[in-house]
């Protein structure tokens, strides 16, 4: 259904309540998804992004319940990924005469996914496009969370379409903030940002200073994926620059495998130490926990606790995932520690070790090591160990 946010602009995507997974890695997507989109009719007609290619029939019949496609003046794409631009051969087959508006980068992705002849539009932060009564400003974006991003402003209506930042993968009955269950938003806007986000944290809190200092009105911030900000709009930015300073609270995630539970015991020993000095922390299973919902309890968190058997001189499968993730996210402000249990030649605590070093998180206190089961005494170490991780937080 479509919702007009303002006077002649019009939220036309597509909600996606049966994805779970979304790109096939990137996260998991428990509550759907929406892939947001929005018509401006003003004397020239605008589009802000478009769905991804799979739901491009409702898209198109969306836009014809305001217009017809074919008046469509400019088509803006804030971000080249499918998500977001899926639809654009069949509008710019639609809207013969539209001119396709840019990023500098976002002309050499959309070329290089599409391969179509379009007529180009390339903008940089401060460029503007009149519509007649209001004017489209941009503001480029890069690494937020592509290269070739950026954001789109409207002025008089004062809303700002920012693409992915902002957003969550949320799909829900209403569009506004202000209709859904807040502490449902929330986590979900907290995972976004944590799966996604933070490697760019340092430019998120960048782009936020030089957003605010252009003291443009913000009455609606409208993103492409969730639902749309439109009751204190601000209060996710305010979110964001939280997040951005990565200021872990006082807790602690275990995380473990396991092939016959020497290692289980072993991690619920050092919850036992954690308890014991009063800090809060949750245990996940590897095997069994969503990897996606455990990133964005470290991301919370000051200590990560790691803790596998040794397989095949490695680690088991399930740990590694999340090993790189921890790199590839750059988390911050963190401490960590190992533990595992062994057969025959015991190296996982080391390997676990040494890639905390990869990932620039200081090992707190000395990892714990036992053979076959954990004797009383290993049990011990590992209550003790949760006991130094509490003393190092």
């Amino acid at each position: 259904m479509v919702v007009e946010l303002k006077k002649g602009v019009y939220w036309v995507g597509v909600v996606d309540w049966g994805i779970r997974h979304f790109h096939g890695y990137e996260l998991s997507t428990h509550r759907g998804t929406t892939y947001n989109a929005y018509l401006i009719v003003d004397r020239k007609t605008a589009l802000v992004d478009t769905v991804w290619g799979p739901f491009q029939r409702d898209f198109v019949e969306n836009i014809r319940q305001i217009i017809d496609p074919s008046k469509i003046d400019f088509v803006i794409a804030n971000h080249a990924e499918p998500d977001h631009s899926g639809s654009l051969p069949e509008i710019m087959r639609l809207a013969k005469n539209a001119t396709l508006i840019v990023s500098n980068r976002g002309r050499e992705s959309i070329e290089g996914h599409y391969h179509q002849g379009w007529s180009f539009k390339a903008v940089q932060t401060g460029d503007k496009v009149s519509l007649g009564g209001n004017e489209l400003v941009f503001v480029e974006a890069p690494m937020l969370h592509w290269p070739d991003s950026m954001f789109t402003y409207l002025t008089g209506q004062n809303i700002l379409m920012p693409n992915d930042a902002f957003g969550q993968h949320y799909a829900a009955a209403f569009r506004f903030n202000d209709q859904v269950n807040e502490k449902e938003l929330y986590e979900e806007a907290m995972k976004y940002y944590a799966n996604i986000l933070t490697p760019f944290s340092h430019l998120v809190t960048k782009k936020i200073e030089e957003v605010l200092s252009l003291k443009l009105p913000v009455d609606i911030i409208a993103p492409s994926h969730g639902v749309i900000w439109r009751r204190d709009p601000l209060q996710i930015v305010k979110k964001y620059q939280q997040w951005a300073a990565q200021t872990p609270e006082k807790k602690a995630v275990v995380l473990y495998d396991t092939m016959w539970q020497a290692t289980r015991r072993m991690a619920e020993a050092i919850a036992d130490g954690l308890a014991a000095e009063g800090i809060e922390h949750k245990l996940f299973h590897t095997a069994l926990a969503d990897r996606n919902d455990v990133i964005t309890e470290i991301f919370q968190a000051r200590a990560i606790v790691v803790g596998s058997p040794t397989l095949n001189r490695g680690l088991l499968p399930t740990i590694t995932p999340i090993l790189e993730d921890l790199k590839g996210l750059r988390f911050q402000n963190k401490i960590g520690a190992a533990f595992g249990s062994y057969g025959w030649s015991g190296e996982s605590v080391k390997i676990i070790e040494e890639h905390f070093g990869k990932c620039g998180i200081p090992v707190a206190a000395e990892g714990v090591l036992a053979k076959w089961q954990p004797s009383a005494d290993d049990l011990a170490n590992c209550k003790g160990l949760g006991r130094k991780i509490a003393e190092a937080m």
